[in-house]
């Protein structure tokens, strides 16, 4: 068989994409003449990659905290673009809606284990100098992590436990918001006064929250899940990939973070309070809010201990 004869059903099937996209193939192959042949290094875009981590300080392991944070944004970013695909299904399956759990899984699998990165891997005098430079920016700013929030349960899981029992379906987006359960990092409920880091963090991002939340109503995990057939619901596979989501984001991962937190914060060589002046341990340890994606899916004893251990 001659080389044209092997090109042929290629031709025909490019020339089938290109006619569906009114476009004409032989433009597009005469383009081919005068591209440049790919390389790992444009490919993944390394120089770009590797100039994005920006010192502020002189001390040496501001790198690694810089590194790590970098790192666990461009995971949150692989864990919504697999969400994103069972929030838009069509047909949505058992085996497709469990393949994306368990590779969700696998990232905060990753993300917990890492941790140890942090804990170990800084010299504690140096993030305590460091660290002061980043007021009043924190971690609790990652919008990423909060939009995989919401596209994981349905906005009342989100709630902060003291305020559920007012808090329903026609209540308006702007109002739940102002309840969530991270507020309480950066709110005094008493004076209603916000720290400059949740000011700070809804002036970026509150309007994107809002349209995410409202996109997400009904095309989260737990909305999506719940559409299923009552058979599909029940199966072992599926149920058992949804509990260990729930159990690896928000006690499993939360514990990871914690005591990563807790070893450099209660060093003795600072004021005991996040970068961002948070009441971290509340708003940090799982007990406290209690954020659980999938309740429906725990016993009542399980539930009555969410976050008091692994």
């Amino acid at each position: 068989m001659s080389n044209s004869e092997n090109l042929d059903p290629i031709l025909k099937e490019l020339q089938q994409k290109y006619a569906a996209i009114d476009q004409d193939t032989q433009t597009h192959l005469k383009g081919l003449l005068y591209s440049k042949p790919m390389t790992y290094w444009d490919y993944i875009q390394t120089d770009a990659l590797l100039n994005l981590q920006i010192q502020r300080t002189t001390l040496p392991d501001e790198m690694v905290f810089i590194g790590y944070h970098q790192i666990n944004e461009l995971l949150f970013k692989m864990i919504l673009w697999e969400i994103e695909q069972v929030s838009e299904s069509t047909a949505l399956t058992t085996e497709f809606f469990a393949s994306k759990l368990m590779r969700v899984s696998r990232y905060f699998d990753m993300l917990t284990t890492s941790f140890n990165i942090m804990r170990e891997g800084m010299d504690v005098d140096q993030y305590m100098k460091f660290r002061n430079t980043l007021t009043p920016a924190s971690g609790f700013q990652s919008a990423q992590y909060r939009l995989i929030e919401f596209a994981s349960t349905e906005l009342i899981n989100l709630i902060d436990y003291r305020f559920r029992k007012d808090i329903d379906r026609n209540t308006p987006y702007t109002h739940a918001f102002e309840h969530l359960y991270w507020q309480a990092a950066g709110k005094d409920y008493h004076t209603g006064k916000k720290s400059t880091t949740l000011v700070n963090f809804e002036n970026r991002y509150k309007d994107e929250f809002l349209r995410f939340m409202e996109g997400h109503n009904t095309k989260n995990l737990w909305t999506r899940f719940k559409e299923l057939p009552k058979a599909d619901q029940e199966n072992e596979d599926l149920v058992k990939a949804m509990r260990h989501y729930d159990h690896t984001v928000n006690i499993t991962w939360v514990f990871a973070h914690y005591y990563a937190a807790k070893h450099y914060i209660e060093s003795g060589s600072g004021g005991g309070e996040g970068t961002g002046g948070s009441d971290w341990k509340k708003y940090m340890h799982p007990k406290y809010q209690r954020r659980i994606f999938f309740p429906q899916l725990w016993t009542e004893k399980e539930l009555e201990n969410w976050g008091t251990e692994l």
